[in-house]
Protein backbone atom coordinates (compact mmCIF):
# COMPACT_ATOMS: atom_id res chain seq x y z
CA UNK A 1 0.00 0.00 0.00
CA UNK A 2 1.12 3.52 -0.74
CA UNK A 3 2.36 6.32 1.49
CA UNK A 4 1.98 9.85 0.60
CA UNK A 5 4.97 11.17 2.23
CA UNK A 6 7.35 13.94 1.67
CA UNK A 7 11.15 13.79 2.16
CA UNK A 8 11.78 14.51 6.03
CA UNK A 9 8.88 14.83 7.36
CA UNK A 10 7.17 12.40 10.00
CA UNK A 11 3.94 10.60 9.55
CA UNK A 12 0.64 11.51 11.32
CA UNK A 13 -1.22 8.71 12.59
CA UNK A 14 -2.51 7.23 9.84
CA UNK A 15 -5.61 7.25 7.49
CA UNK A 16 -6.43 3.90 6.24
CA UNK A 17 -3.41 2.49 5.79
CA UNK A 18 -1.70 5.69 4.40
CA UNK A 19 0.17 7.66 6.54
CA UNK A 20 0.14 11.34 6.13
CA UNK A 21 3.34 13.69 6.45
CA UNK A 22 3.03 16.21 9.46
CA UNK A 23 1.61 19.39 9.15
CA UNK A 24 0.51 18.38 5.48
CA UNK A 25 -3.07 18.49 5.67
CA UNK A 26 -2.99 22.24 7.29
CA UNK A 27 -0.46 23.65 5.15
CA UNK A 28 -2.59 22.39 2.16
CA UNK A 29 -5.59 23.82 3.63
CA UNK A 30 -3.89 27.06 4.33
CA UNK A 31 -3.00 27.38 0.66
CA UNK A 32 -7.06 26.51 -1.14
CA UNK A 33 -7.22 29.29 1.19
CA UNK A 34 -6.03 31.54 -1.04
CA UNK A 35 -7.24 29.98 -4.32
CA UNK A 36 -7.44 26.26 -5.76
CA UNK A 37 -4.70 23.98 -5.57
CA UNK A 38 -3.67 22.33 -8.77
CA UNK A 39 -2.82 18.79 -8.39
CA UNK A 40 -2.16 17.73 -12.25
CA UNK A 41 -3.39 15.30 -14.69
CA UNK A 42 -3.29 11.74 -14.77
CA UNK A 43 -4.24 8.74 -16.62
CA UNK A 44 -6.47 6.13 -15.02
CA UNK A 45 -3.44 3.56 -15.03
CA UNK A 46 -1.43 6.09 -13.09
CA UNK A 47 -4.13 6.68 -10.06
CA UNK A 48 -4.45 2.89 -10.23
CA UNK A 49 -1.04 2.17 -9.60
CA UNK A 50 -1.12 4.64 -6.40
CA UNK A 51 -4.54 3.10 -5.28
CA UNK A 52 -6.15 6.58 -5.82
CA UNK A 53 -9.71 6.90 -6.77
CA UNK A 54 -9.85 3.38 -7.93
CA UNK A 55 -12.90 2.77 -6.06
CA UNK A 56 -14.75 5.16 -8.37
CA UNK A 57 -13.68 4.22 -11.48
CA UNK A 58 -14.90 1.88 -13.81
CA UNK A 59 -12.17 -1.09 -15.38
CA UNK A 60 -9.01 -1.70 -13.88
CA UNK A 61 -5.84 -0.94 -16.47
CA UNK A 62 -4.04 -4.44 -17.83
CA UNK A 63 -1.24 -5.63 -15.86
CA UNK A 64 1.18 -4.25 -18.79
CA UNK A 65 -0.24 -1.05 -18.80
CA UNK A 66 0.20 -0.72 -14.90
CA UNK A 67 3.43 -1.32 -15.13
CA UNK A 68 4.10 1.07 -17.90
CA UNK A 69 2.62 3.71 -15.74
CA UNK A 70 4.63 2.65 -12.45
CA UNK A 71 7.81 3.14 -15.00
CA UNK A 72 6.19 6.60 -15.77
CA UNK A 73 5.58 7.53 -12.65
CA UNK A 74 9.14 6.12 -11.03
CA UNK A 75 10.97 7.99 -14.12
CA UNK A 76 9.31 11.33 -12.56
CA UNK A 77 10.26 10.56 -8.88
CA UNK A 78 6.38 11.03 -8.10
CA UNK A 79 6.98 7.05 -6.62
CA UNK A 80 9.93 6.04 -4.91
CA UNK A 81 10.69 3.22 -2.49
CA UNK A 82 10.12 3.55 1.29
CA UNK A 83 12.77 3.40 3.71
CA UNK A 84 11.50 -0.27 4.39
CA UNK A 85 12.00 -1.50 1.28
CA UNK A 86 8.39 -2.82 1.31
CA UNK A 87 6.17 -0.07 0.91
CA UNK A 88 6.39 2.96 -1.31
CA UNK A 89 5.79 6.55 -1.41
CA UNK A 90 3.77 8.51 -3.07
CA UNK A 91 5.15 12.23 -3.82
CA UNK A 92 4.74 15.32 -4.77
CA UNK A 93 1.09 16.44 -5.96
CA UNK A 94 -0.54 13.15 -6.81
CA UNK A 95 0.78 12.37 -3.08
CA UNK A 96 -1.29 15.36 -1.73
CA UNK A 97 -4.22 13.67 -3.99
CA UNK A 98 -3.86 10.08 -2.41
CA UNK A 99 -3.83 12.18 1.24
CA UNK A 100 -7.04 13.81 0.68
CA UNK A 101 -8.96 11.01 -0.96
CA UNK A 102 -8.28 8.72 2.17
CA UNK A 103 -9.59 11.37 4.63
CA UNK A 104 -12.95 11.79 2.14
CA UNK A 105 -15.92 9.90 3.36
CA UNK A 106 -18.70 10.68 0.78
CA UNK A 107 -18.12 10.90 -2.87
CA UNK A 108 -20.10 13.02 -5.46
CA UNK A 109 -20.41 11.84 -8.82
CA UNK A 110 -21.51 13.51 -11.72
CA UNK A 111 -21.54 12.13 -15.31
CA UNK A 112 -23.26 14.11 -18.17
CA UNK A 113 -24.26 13.79 -21.69
CA UNK A 114 -24.03 16.35 -24.67
CA UNK A 115 -20.92 17.53 -23.78
CA UNK A 116 -18.71 19.58 -26.33
CA UNK A 117 -15.25 19.56 -27.28
CA UNK A 118 -12.61 20.49 -24.41
CA UNK A 119 -15.38 19.61 -21.28
CA UNK A 120 -15.49 16.80 -19.08
CA UNK A 121 -18.14 14.11 -19.10
CA UNK A 122 -17.62 13.41 -15.76
CA UNK A 123 -16.78 15.67 -12.05
CA UNK A 124 -15.90 13.41 -8.89
CA UNK A 125 -16.14 15.48 -5.78
CA UNK A 126 -14.82 14.12 -2.51
CA UNK A 127 -15.57 16.68 0.67
CA UNK A 128 -13.69 17.04 3.14
CA UNK A 129 -14.05 18.27 6.56
CA UNK A 130 -13.16 21.55 6.59
CA UNK A 131 -15.31 22.51 3.54
CA UNK A 132 -12.87 22.14 1.22
CA UNK A 133 -13.03 18.87 -1.74
CA UNK A 134 -11.08 17.31 -3.71
CA UNK A 135 -12.24 17.88 -7.69
CA UNK A 136 -11.68 15.22 -10.00
CA UNK A 137 -12.65 16.19 -13.96
CA UNK A 138 -12.36 13.21 -16.19
CA UNK A 139 -12.21 14.10 -20.41
CA UNK A 140 -12.85 11.73 -23.45
CA UNK A 141 -9.67 11.07 -23.49
CA UNK A 142 -9.48 9.70 -20.08
CA UNK A 143 -7.21 12.06 -18.42
CA UNK A 144 -8.45 13.02 -15.01
CA UNK A 145 -7.44 16.55 -14.03
CA UNK A 146 -7.43 17.21 -10.30
CA UNK A 147 -7.26 20.01 -7.74
CA UNK A 148 -8.36 21.11 -4.41
CA UNK A 149 -11.36 23.84 -4.05
CA UNK A 150 -13.53 25.13 -1.53
CA UNK A 151 -16.57 23.23 -1.42
CA UNK A 152 -18.50 26.57 -2.32
CA UNK A 153 -16.48 27.22 -5.72
CA UNK A 154 -16.13 23.58 -6.54
CA UNK A 155 -20.83 23.51 -6.24
CA UNK A 156 -20.51 26.55 -8.51
CA UNK A 157 -18.28 25.30 -11.04
CA UNK A 158 -20.16 21.72 -10.38
CA UNK A 159 -23.66 23.64 -11.08
CA UNK A 160 -22.43 25.72 -14.32
CA UNK A 161 -21.63 22.65 -16.15
CA UNK A 162 -24.60 20.66 -15.55
CA UNK A 163 -27.93 20.71 -17.43
CA UNK A 164 -29.11 24.06 -16.73
CA UNK A 165 -32.61 25.88 -18.06
CA UNK A 166 -35.77 27.03 -16.62
CA UNK A 167 -37.24 24.61 -13.53
CA UNK A 168 -39.92 22.99 -15.13
CA UNK A 169 -43.27 22.45 -13.25
CA UNK A 170 -43.07 18.95 -10.57
CA UNK A 171 -46.49 19.31 -10.49
CA UNK A 172 -46.95 18.94 -14.24
CA UNK A 173 -47.86 15.13 -15.43
CA UNK A 174 -45.05 13.97 -17.23
CA UNK A 175 -43.72 11.21 -19.06
CA UNK A 176 -40.07 10.42 -17.89
CA UNK A 177 -39.10 8.21 -20.16
CA UNK A 178 -39.88 10.68 -23.18
CA UNK A 179 -38.15 13.85 -21.03
CA UNK A 180 -35.07 11.89 -20.92
CA UNK A 181 -34.92 10.40 -24.51
CA UNK A 182 -35.84 13.76 -26.11
CA UNK A 183 -32.78 15.68 -23.58
CA UNK A 184 -30.68 18.23 -25.32
CA UNK A 185 -28.48 17.35 -22.50
CA UNK A 186 -28.72 15.55 -19.28
CA UNK A 187 -26.93 14.41 -15.85
CA UNK A 188 -27.03 11.57 -13.36
CA UNK A 189 -25.40 12.36 -9.79
CA UNK A 190 -24.94 10.20 -7.56
CA UNK A 191 -23.55 10.84 -3.87
CA UNK A 192 -22.27 7.96 -1.73
CA UNK A 193 -21.63 7.39 1.69
CA UNK A 194 -18.55 4.91 2.33
CA UNK A 195 -15.85 3.68 5.03
CA UNK A 196 -12.71 2.58 4.85
CA UNK A 197 -11.77 -1.24 5.20
CA UNK A 198 -7.62 -1.16 4.78
CA UNK A 199 -7.18 0.29 1.49
CA UNK A 200 -10.18 -0.39 0.27
CA UNK A 201 -13.52 1.78 -0.09
CA UNK A 202 -17.18 0.04 1.18
CA UNK A 203 -20.04 1.52 0.16
CA UNK A 204 -23.52 2.02 2.07
CA UNK A 205 -26.49 4.34 1.23
CA UNK A 206 -26.26 6.60 -1.95
CA UNK A 207 -28.85 9.15 -3.50
CA UNK A 208 -29.50 10.00 -7.25
CA UNK A 209 -30.35 12.82 -8.76
CA UNK A 210 -31.48 13.17 -12.59
CA UNK A 211 -31.50 16.38 -14.80
CA UNK A 212 -32.41 16.87 -18.04
CA UNK A 213 -32.69 19.89 -20.25
CA UNK A 214 -35.96 19.49 -22.70
CA UNK A 215 -37.23 22.32 -25.09
CA UNK A 216 -35.16 25.23 -22.55
CA UNK A 217 -37.12 23.44 -19.24
CA UNK A 218 -34.55 21.32 -17.01
CA UNK A 219 -36.43 18.98 -15.17
CA UNK A 220 -35.49 17.67 -12.26
CA UNK A 221 -36.29 13.89 -11.53
CA UNK A 222 -35.11 11.68 -8.46
CA UNK A 223 -35.61 7.91 -7.63
CA UNK A 224 -39.14 6.95 -5.74
CA UNK A 225 -38.27 5.62 -2.25
CA UNK A 226 -41.15 3.35 -2.39
CA UNK A 227 -39.66 1.86 -5.82
CA UNK A 228 -36.31 2.70 -6.66
CA UNK A 229 -36.56 1.72 -10.36
CA UNK A 230 -39.11 4.41 -10.85
CA UNK A 231 -38.48 8.12 -11.57
CA UNK A 232 -40.52 10.81 -10.39
CA UNK A 233 -39.94 14.63 -10.34
CA UNK A 234 -38.29 16.26 -7.62
CA UNK A 235 -38.53 19.66 -6.04
CA UNK A 236 -35.51 22.39 -6.80
CA UNK A 237 -37.51 25.57 -6.23
CA UNK A 238 -36.14 29.19 -7.24
CA UNK A 239 -32.69 30.48 -8.74
CA UNK A 240 -30.19 27.98 -6.86
CA UNK A 241 -32.39 25.13 -6.55
CA UNK A 242 -29.91 22.57 -8.41
CA UNK A 243 -27.31 23.94 -6.46
CA UNK A 244 -29.56 24.12 -3.00
CA UNK A 245 -30.09 20.14 -4.32
CA UNK A 246 -26.57 19.44 -4.85
CA UNK A 247 -25.91 20.80 -1.26
CA UNK A 248 -28.45 18.92 0.39
CA UNK A 249 -27.33 15.45 -1.26
CA UNK A 250 -23.88 16.29 0.67
CA UNK A 251 -25.74 17.15 3.57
Amino acid sequence: MSDAERDGSSPEPEIGDASVPEGLVSAVLHLVDTGPVLLGAYTVAELTAVDAIVDFLEARPSDEVLAEAVRSLAARQLLVAGSDGEQVQVRGDLGITVAFQRRARMVLDARTTGTGPGEPWRILLLPQPEQICLMVRIDALGVHQIGLYKLEEALRMLTDWLPRGHLADPDQPMDTDAVLAASERSALVTVTHYSAQGSAEVASDSTDLILARNDGRLHVLSRDPRDRETLVPDRADGKDGVRDRLVGLLG
